[in-house]
């Protein structure tokens, strides 16, 4: 296994930890520095956006080889002295045994937890057949158990950011990832708090995520909805690309540059993201 094991063992505890109670927020960092900057606010643990990062390389979501990305996640998680979840898309292969293989990989790199999501990029079949997605999950865990890391395994469903809006399909394909040795379910794209409620008592007791990329809940009402986990996927990255275009767009149209007025300042950046405090 790559890396301090100390260090990895430590993060994989702390990040079950999390778990077990309560709800927390894991926002998404595409590289060392947002996530350094991130756990200086106070995050107790991050996860890492295969679309923060694709777009940051001149990419599309999803196309970000699998070298990369293992790179990537290295980067991150050893950037940082909390745990750091990998976005692991769906494997970055089809078959189990392939998919197996490259988690076995990922989980070398420092990270305390990955996902393994359902969705095959074809806009015709957007998600794998079922049987061969349960297998897909279970091959992970499998990985996972092998490498002897307690590395968290959350399964992924795909169909509400995929055009197949169907809660009971969802739930359906969350509870056979869980029963498969998944430890956290994560359906993207519900925005319903009923629809989320539904899934979080599907599933339980195990955790569940729930994706927040626009102000349509707060941390609270998903909290009480038994909500476990919150990520924003890619709305940090959008959010700063945002205020990236409308400068330059000021800039090239008006010749002006107010855009810059809500710009962090050179020195807190500077003194931020200064040396690491912790074992590398």
């Amino acid at each position: 296994m790559e890396g301090d094991a100390g260090v990895l063992t430590a993060k994989v505890r702390a990040f079950r930890a999390l778990h077990e109670r309560g709800c927390f927020v894991i926002p998404n960092p595409w590289d060392a520095g947002g996530a350094r900057l991130l756990e200086r606010i106070g995050f107790k643990a991050l996860a890492t956006t295969s679309s923060g990062l694709a777009w940051s390389l001149g990419r599309r979501d999803t196309e970000t080889p699998l070298d990369e990305t293992l790179a990537n996640l290295r980067a991150i998680a050893g950037a940082v002295g909390i745990p750091v979840n990998a976005d692991f898309e769906g494997g970055f292969a089809i078959e189990p045994a392939d998919v197996a293989a490259n988690v076995a990989r990922a989980v070398g790199t420092g990270v305390a937890g990955l996902s393994i999501e359902d969705s095959t990029g074809d806009a015709a079949e957007p998600l794998f057949e079922f049987a061969l997605a349960v297998e897909r999950v279970r091959a992970a865990r499998r990985a996972i158990d092998a490498s002897g890391t307690g590395v968290l395994l959350t399964g992924r469903s795909e169909g509400f950011i995929a055009g197949r809006s169907d809660l009971t399909e969802t739930i359906r394909r969350l509870t056979a990832y869980a029963e498969a040795g998944a430890e956290c379910l994560y359906a993207p794209g519900l925005r319903s708090m009923a629809d989320i409620a539904a899934v979080v008592n599907a599933v339980a007791p195990r955790p569940v995520n729930v994706l927040v990329g626009a102000a349509f809940t707060t941390v609270a009402e998903l909290a009480a909805a038994g909500v476990r986990r919150i990520s924003v996927g890619g709305a940090l990255a959008r959010t700063a690309w945002g205020a990236f275009l409308g400068a330059a767009q000021e800039i090239a149209a008006r010749g002006t540059f107010g855009g810059f007025a809500s710009a962090v300042s050179f020195s807190e950046l500077d003194a931020s993201l200064g040396r690491l405090d912790f074992p590398a």
